[in-house]
């Protein structure tokens, strides 16, 4: 069906209830009904390298349905019954599907960012109790399987760990050099706790079909942790219902049998996941996953037009950060089978929108989900109107509310006016969002409309704008950093007394973290020294700043605290300048407002400089501008 508007969204609903729709309950019926009705097409195909020629291995559907059958086999005979535990801290490759689809059957499936440090690592694994971990084993150029065995050491609840051993994707002479370069695994002696043994071998042992009874009832079967900060994490729970309702929004509106998607995103992350593999599992569309680091992979961005030759591409899958990479590439293939770019993650940006149609002649459509809500939430309408800069309209079944708190208690807001976006759907988990209960409290309105904590408004189109942040978290390019972080290494500082971390826009990233601090009374520090000094208190290296301002007094609020919006306004001014100023345009900032409808806006004195010029360079950012009055 076509998704071209809100008639379309409300001609989807009117069909029936969403709890009448004939769907799949669980996760194996919806993989086993997609192979069962396509058990030849193609279902998967994964290269660990990026040449347009390189070895790719495909499955079909029948062969993904056997060997995921064979992986929650494998995970039930190691202990993992429906509500235990299987951690995945892997890269992208076959396994990674494997095991996500596995341990979701068996257990309850938690994929953990390889990128993270082993302290980060050690402590999902305690605060979800995994028993099972599947990571790699060791190969050159990764340090995953050695910050693994560091935080296995630290999550006495693990049992077994199983080891994936990427040299089998590759062909002689490098399959023969890997095992004679292989580095040692340092510490693995000192994990008494746990068994080490190598998915391969363990998972041939296993029956193509499943071994048990997959209960046949909804439930939760994914634990994902919301960003990288240090510390405990919040950990989001997804039920299977949410998941199908991701696939059934992707069958649904876009992808058939006959599409083949590109998804160089990793399957850690939701969008990956949820959106573009539940998409697959329910339209039996083909999924494409180029080098185990996606985006990130050695010539992923050069090869990356050839790539959508290779394999017909419909679809792209990709976040602002990966089209700006891409702009800096000719397109230099037959890209004609695409129909549509998909972007999410951050805004983005009006100019960088603009070169990406203008290169490719491929759309780009915007959407919005968020891993509390098991992800989809809106998008622009693929065969509609796209308002470049909003997240589009709520898909169908999904309810958005824009709430604002009054002194009689939260009330709706109206057309066009600035509150937090709310969302009730068949992805909401309401009242058990995630899996520490104190963290579910003051999350809901009216019992099922998750905070998300971004503010935004609709417009009378009925199109959803994200405006600000109602929460505090820095997004750089899709990656939630927390500024407590920032902040409290800063303050370790004997010079520091104050300080305020937001997100500075950023022409790449969206945002860039950076943090202004005030001194104690009579300290000096010089910013080249709290900048060294960063480099050892952030531990996360994508949270540490990069810009500190030292000022003579933090703005605060009359109860002391540190008065961000203010900080943001600063950043907004001094990036922008900086841009015009690189440009050779004689614009400036003379202020920022925060307007009711388009959040912090920047206005610019002309001083002689040209219109299209200045709006060429500012439009690689997400906020807006407009000349002062």
């Amino acid at each position: 069906m076509t998704f071209a508007g809100m008639e379309d969204r409300l001609a989807i609903e009117n069909e029936m209830p969403w709890s009448e729709r004939d769907l799949p309950k669980t996760l194996y019926h919806m993989l086993a009904g997609t192979a069962h009705k396509f058990p030849n097409n193609n279902a998967v195909s994964y290269q660990i390298f990026s040449g347009p020629k390189d070895k790719a291995e495909t499955l079909t559907w029948s062969q993904l349905l056997e060997k995921v059958c064979q992986t929650a086999n494998l995970f039930r005979s190691l202990g993992i019954g429906e509500t235990d535990v299987v951690a995945c801290v892997l890269p992208n490759c076959t396994e990674t599907l494997l095991t996500i689809l596995g341990g979701a059957i068996a257990g309850i499936v938690n994929p953990i960012n390889p990128l993270l440090e082993p302290e980060q690592i050690a402590s999902i694994l305690r605060e979800t109790g995994a028993k099972v971990v599947v990571t790699l084993k060791p190969f050159p150029k990764t340090d995953v399987p050695q910050k693994v065995v560091e935080a296995v050491r630290h999550a006495p609840n693990v049992d077994t760990v199983l080891e994936v051993d990427l040299n089998r994707y590759l062909t002689p002479p490098k399959s023969w050099i890997v095992p004679l370069a292989r580095p040692k695994l340092e510490g693995k002696a000192l994990v008494a706790h746990a068994d080490y043994m190598d998915f391969s071998k363990a998972l041939a042992k296993q029956p193509k079909k499943l071994a048990f009874d997959d209960g046949g009832k909804d439930r939760v079967g994914f634990y994902f942790h919301t960003g990288g900060t240090t510390g405990m994490p919040k950990v989001a729970q997804h039920k299977y219902s949410g998941a199908i309702y991701n696939g059934w929004l992707g069958h649904e509106m876009l992808f058939t049998e006959k599409d083949n998607i590109m998804c160089p995103l990793p399957l850690f992350h939701v969008f990956a996941c949820h959106v573009i593999v539940m998409a697959s599992l329910a339209s039996g569309a083909h999924v494409v996953f180029p080098t185990p680091a996606g985006y990130r992979g050695d010539g992923v961005f050069d090869n990356f037009w050839k790539l959508i030759e290779r394999w017909k591409i419909s679809f792209i899958i990709t976040v602002p950060t990966a089209v700006s990479a891409l702009m800096q590439r000719k397109v230099d293939a037959d890209i004609s089978s695409v129909k549509t770019a998909f972007s999410g993650s951050a805004p983005m940006p009006l100019e960088l929108f603009k070169r990406f149609e203008s290169a490719s002649g491929v759309t780009i459509v915007e959407g919005y989900g968020l891993t509390e809500a098991t992800c989809l939430v809106s998008c622009n309408p693929p065969d509609g109107e796209k308002k470049v800069g909003s997240i589009g309209i709520p898909f169908p079944y999904t309810d958005v509310k824009i709430m604002r708190g009054t002194a009689d208690g939260p009330r709706e807001c109206n057309s066009d006016e600035i509150g937090e976006i709310c969302i009730s759907n068949p992805g909401v988990y309401a009242g058990h969002t995630y899996t520490e209960a104190d963290k579910n409290v003051d999350l809901f309105y009216e019992g099922k409309y998750l905070r998300t904590g971004d503010l935004g408004r609709i417009d009378q189109d009925g199109y959803l704008w994200i405006t600000g942040r109602a929460k505090d978290l820095i997004i750089r390019g899709g990656h939630n950093i927390d500024p407590g972080e920032i902040e409290e290494a800063m303050l370790a500082h004997e010079a520091v007394a104050f300080a305020g971390a937001i997100g500075q826009p950023d022409a790449y990233a969206g945002e860039m973290p950076c943090v202004y601090v005030e001194l104690i009374e009579g300290a000096t520090v010089s910013e080249q020294e709290l900048m060294e000094h960063c480099k050892v208190h952030v531990h996360e290296r994508a949270a540490r700043p990069k810009f500190i301002g030292i000022l003579d007094e933090l703005p605060k609020t009359a109860v002391g605290k540190v008065f961000k919006p203010d900080l943001r306004k600063m950043a907004i001014t001094r990036v922008y300048d900086a841009a015009l100023e690189a440009a050779e345009l004689q614009a400036r900032v003379v202020s920022v407002s925060d307007d009711k409808t388009r959040g912090l806006v920047a206005q610019l004195r002309r001083h002689g400089a040209d219109e299209e010029e200045v709006a060429h360079v500012l439009g690689n950012f997400t906020r807006p501008w407009e000349w002062e009055q």
